[in-house]
């Protein structure tokens, strides 16, 4: 990502999802929910599991500046693809509720304030970040799964999204 700001954060899910929309749109149901191989998840599974990153990650941006940072749950992202069955919901459903989400998050995103970029988080046990890190990689890790579902289209970082600057664990 060009700008490591929220705002620039903000822009770059915009034009992904502008970029995104029409394509998912496009996709048939039945295509939708047949697997890229053997063992692999399918796009509506990918896309389900891209509503719970959006749902985890907006507790994680609005808890964050509530709280100054702090620690926050990871989640088992197969355990909730399982438990939700993305492949018995329609496409149109999953695109609406991931686009309709994601719009309002490049909203919160972009309303974030710039002294919270430094706030350290901490999520699932993992190294400690900044929020701005975290906002910078849920949309690089968007990206990564849209080329999954649409084929290469975005450059992404993920699963390897630089850490701005190193942090010590909340309270140290």
């Amino acid at each position: 990502m060009a700008t490591a700001t929220f705002d620039g954060a903000a822009r770059e899910l915009d034009r992904v999802l502008s970029a995104s929309i029409p394509d998912l749109v496009a996709i048939t149901d039945q295509h939708a929910a047949e697997p890229h191989a053997a063992g692999k998840w399918s796009r509506k599974e990918v896309l389900g599991h891209l509503v719970d990153s959006a749902s985890n990650n907006h507790q994680r941006f609005v808890r964050g500046v509530e709280t100054r940072g702090g620690k926050f749950p990871g989640y088992d992202q197969a355990f909730c693809v399982r438990l939700q069955r993305p492949n018995d919901v329609h496409w149109k459903v999953l695109v609406d509720l991931w686009a309709s989400y994601n719009r309002y998050l490049a909203h919160v995103i972009a309303s974030l304030p710039s002294e919270a970029a430094d706030y350290p988080m901490e999520v699932g046990g993992e190294p400690v970040v900044d929020l701005l890190w975290i906002a910078v990689d849920y949309v690089e890790h968007l990206k990564h799964h849209m080329n999954q579902v649409l084929g290469p289209r975005f450059e992404s970082t993920y699963p390897k999204t630089p850490f701005t600057r190193s942090r010590t664990p909340p309270g140290d």
